[in-house]
Formats: structure tokens, sequence, C-alpha cells
């Protein structure tokens, strides 16, 4: 039975032009404080919700009155997930004893353990298929999915991080990303076909991986965030992207995901200072820590160069008990004009005109109060992201949000219309 979600106004604040228009609480099966809602996907009138312990769908023909469709319950943790037709990767990133969806949790110097990428049928949105399972070094922490050119294939990037000696599968220094071919004529014989490197001794002293990667496929170019370096990458070759630029800023504890403006002449890399479970959104951690790095890219020489233009940090700080730094987010298809919303953990979402790449600044906002006013505890928006019309928001423990955009300037984004959506698989927008 479909459960509809209702419009929930309890604890909640807003700011310029934006308007909370639904609700629905977190699938049962995957509704306990440690199966928090993850990433999202969009795929015609569906958006895959994320979970440490499997992943749930749910209908938004009518965004106002979402309905939930199916879960599938298969922990790994992280559950990143890319969608491609029929397709639903899920990222694994804690080992299980086997492939199975139902295994028990190993530790990580299990020989045994799998993580990495699973792949599901989900051309019936009410009963998804598990169709097969590809193990990585070090699990996938992210994914991020590229078109083949020959139209038969596409490729998973998987990335991960934090090798040791001691785990088999996930041997130092890992200074590199696993890309997974899957023949789209039987995506059961998807697997590894290459794991290239990305750094060598200029890379930062923390980077042993990457954290995300953003691609901009209609480009051939991607931004990657690697722990300790902000990353671009020629993928005109998808099976062996190069490295062509890379920088660093002393204000970065954590590279953590980037967005290219649609244009490619900006992009936006997030600091998330804390692992995501820290206050960092107060006056004692300060507008440069924590926050958005703005980078201008100049294709004017040899290869792209990065240039830094501007920080941008959530200009509300919040309380001591809400764990709130920068996260996921996705341009909204506004023509001529940068416009950005953005996830803040417990910070909400923040709506952003990074038009003006020196001074960008919160045209509006969506927040909540803390989850528990007593302890710190991880909660808040993990992504919000621009789909057709709306904003959705996975709610770490409340469930999915839908925010409705009210602002002029950005109405002109309600005629962009896709039939498919994966934030880190950037598509290009309508420029006028």
């Amino acid at each position: 039975m479909f459960t509809t979600g209702t419009r929930v106004d309890d604890d909640v604040s807003t700011g310029g032009g934006i308007e909370h228009v639904a609700h629905l609480p977190k699938a049962e099966a995957l509704d306990s404080p440690a199966a928090h809602n993850s990433d999202l996907a969009f795929t015609g009138d569906h958006v895959i919700v994320g979970n440490y312990h499997g992943f749930a769908v749910y209908d938004i023909s009518r965004p106002e009155e979402p309905r939930h469709v199916s879960t599938v319950l298969c922990p790994g943790s992280q559950g990143d997930v890319s969608v491609s037709g029929d397709l639903l990767y899920f990222s694994v990133d804690y080992p299980r004893a086997n492939e199975e969806c139902g295994a028990s949790a190993v530790s990580a110097t299990d020989p045994d353990g799998f993580e990495g990428i699973r792949i599901f049928d989900i051309s019936d949105k009410a009963n998804p298929q598990y169709v097969a399972a590809v193990r990585t070094d070090c699990g996938s922490h992210t994914n991020t999915l590229v078109p083949g050119k020959d139209g038969e294939h596409e490729y998973v990037y998987v990335s991960s991080y934090s090798p040791s000696v001691d785990f088999p599968h996930c041997q130092p220094p890992h200074d590199k990303i696993m890309v997974v071919e899957v023949p789209l004529d039987d995506p059961a014989a998807a697997a590894v076909v290459s794991e290239p490197r990305l750094f060598a001794e200029e890379a930062h002293k923390n980077t042993s991986g990457c954290h995300d990667i953003t691609a901009y496929p209609e480009r051939d170019i991607a931004a990657a965030a690697c722990m300790g370096d902000g990353v671009l990458l020629d993928i005109s070759d998808p099976v062996n992207p190069v490295v062509t630029e890379r920088v660093q800023d002393e204000n970065f504890a954590f590279w953590h995901s980037a967005t290219l403006t649609n244009d490619a002449r900006h992009v936006v890399f997030t600091d998330e200072l804390g692992g995501g479970s820290a206050a960092t959104c107060d006056e004692k951690t300060g507008p440069e820590r924590g926050a958005n790095a703005v980078y201008a890219v100049d294709h004017g020489g040899a290869g792209p160069e990065l240039r830094f233009r501007s920080y941008y940090k959530l200009p509300r700080h919040q309380a001591e008990t809400e764990n709130c730094v920068a996260h996921n987010g996705s341009l909204i298809p506004v023509p001529g004009r940068d416009f950005f919303v953005q996830a803040w953990y417990q910070g909400g979402v923040s709506v952003i005109d990074l038009t003006d790449p020196d001074h960008p600044e919160e045209i509006a906002y969506f927040d909540r109060g803390p989850w528990d006013p007593e302890s710190l505890s991880m909660a808040g928006s993990w992504s919000a992201y621009y789909y057709n019309g709306h904003v959705y928001s996975s709610e770490i423990q409340r469930g999915l949000d839908v925010l409705r955009l009210t602002d002029p300037r950005l109405v002109e984004a309600e005629r962009v219309r896709l039939e498919e959506f994966n934030p880190q698989s950037q598509p290009s927008l309508p420029s006028h």
C-alpha cells in the first residue's frame, strides 16, 4: 500500500522565496537512528532515496503528495545511488559476509568480506530486483555515473578511501579510483576495467582516495573532491580519466564534493570539516572553514587552471547540538544565472546566488531546530537537489522533504524538465 506524504510545519523555519510543501517519514524498514538517509537519484516521476540499510522508491508525480512505492532492505552503509534507465547502482562501504543483501557485517580485515557496487533492476518500481555485485577496493563510499560513447556501455566511477595494511581489499597507498564497466545488454557482467591512479608526489599528505566525483559528460570533464585535494579530470576516455589540474586550500579540512557551473567556468568545492558529525556553523569556526570554495576554471592555457574566487558559508549560526557543514547540492537551471541549492545537515537547505562568484549570497533557506536539543547527534539534510520544479531534501533521520521555490528569479527553472537526474553526473542545461 502506498503511504502518502503530508505537509509538516513543526519546528520549521524558512526565509526568502521557499515553501515547505510535503514531508514523508522514512520507510518503516529503514526507520532506525543508524539507518541514515543518504543521497538521491531521480528517474521520471520517481526519486530513489539511498539509506545505510538499503533504499526506498517514491512516486513524485504529485510533488505535494509524494508516495512511498517500495523499499529494498540491503544493509552496507553509505547507500550512495545513481540511476540509469532500468538500472540502479548502490554503494556498499562497509564489508558484509558475502554479496547477498541479508549478509551480516564483518570486519574490513576479513578477506572474504564484500564491499563495492550493487546493481538493481528497477524497471518495476514496486519490486526492484537484485542483479549483480562488483567488489571494489576499499568499498564504495560514493559512485558517479559516466555514459559510454558507444551507447552500449556505461561506467561507474567508484570513490573510496581510508586504506590500512590490515585490510586485504584496501591496501595503502590507495592513490586511485575504480572504474566499473557495465554492458547495457548484460549488466550482470559488470566488472572493474581500470584503476586510474590520480595522485602523485604533489598530492596532499592526507589524500588516500577520493570522496566524491562530479562528472560533466557532455564537456568531457569532471571535478573530484579527494580528501586533501581538489582535482579536475579529463574524461574524454571514460575508462582512463586523466588529472589536468589540482589545488589545495589551507582552510579545507576534507574536500568532500564538487559542482560545476553550467558553462564549466566555475566549480564549487565543499569542505566537510568534522566529517559531517560536528557543529561547525558557529562564530568560533568562522566563515572560511566548513564552507564552499568557489574556483574559476581558466581554459585559456595548455590545460585548465583553477583560480580561487571566494568562500560561501551558511550565514545562520546553528546550535551546538546541530551537526552542520557544507554538503551535497545541485544547480537550479535558470538560464544565464548560477543558482545553487545545497544541504547543510542540521543547518537545513540553503539557496545561493553564485552569479557573482566573488560575492555568493543566500537568497532563501529551509531549516529546523535540533534533532536532539540535549546532545549532538547525526541528523539533518544530507542532500538537497532541484528536479523538475521542486527541491527534494533527504533528511537523515526524518525522511524526505519537498520544497517549492517562489523567488521570481528562479521561475525560469520550472521550464527545464529532465527524464533522469544524477546530481553527480551533470547534464548540460539550457543557457538562454
